[in-house]
């Protein structure tokens, strides 16, 4: 078994654990937003450290990969100084199952991950994961939120920009 394989299992359990505390009652904009702000997040961590042409070629391939398996995906694609446009997938979500749009998600996340983690011996990984879990929607802030409130917001704020 090889390393990558260990340190998929890790991102998978982080989106996992994030998704299960995240997606309940959420309309298939609210998913989608949500899946937008974690995507937002991760780019704004890794930015800095890799660039942006390195990471356009990463979520370039993820997207494509992910577009194989779920063709909603297709319609999201990285645009130099953009990031990723979400307008044309919420186009489309009437007609997907919420449970194909957080399946989807899920792939994306646990492959960008995967790929950031490989490509830098893991030593984002524990920062990345950390910043996942604290995504979250305005709306889904409440008692439970409190502690992650300031955090949130802050790693909502620097992925906006560049993910709308």
């Amino acid at each position: 078994m090889g390393t990558s394989v260990l340190d998929q299992g890790q991102h998978q359990a982080c989106v996992d654990a994030w998704l299960d505390r995240s997606t309940h009652d959420r309309s298939p904009d609210g998913l989608c937003r949500l899946f937008e702000a974690a995507l937002g997040t991760l780019w704004g961590r890794t930015t800095t450290i890799l660039g942006d042409v390195t990471l356009t070629a990463i979520a370039e391939r993820v997207l494509h990969d992910a577009a194989q398996t779920f063709p909603l995906f297709s319609s999201l694609k990285v645009e130099p100084n953009v990031g990723i446009p979400f307008r044309e997938l919420r186009e489309r979500l009437g007609s997907v199952p919420d449970a194909q749009l957080v399946a989807g998600s899920r792939f994306v996340l646990v492959q960008f991950l995967t790929v950031l983690g490989n490509l830098t011996a893991e030593i984002l990984t524990p920062e990345l994961h950390v910043a996942l879990s604290a995504v979250v929607l305005p709306e889904a802030r409440g008692v439970e939120k409190t502690a992650q409130s300031s955090a949130a917001t802050r790693v909502e704020s620097e992925g906006k920009d560049k993910w709308s």
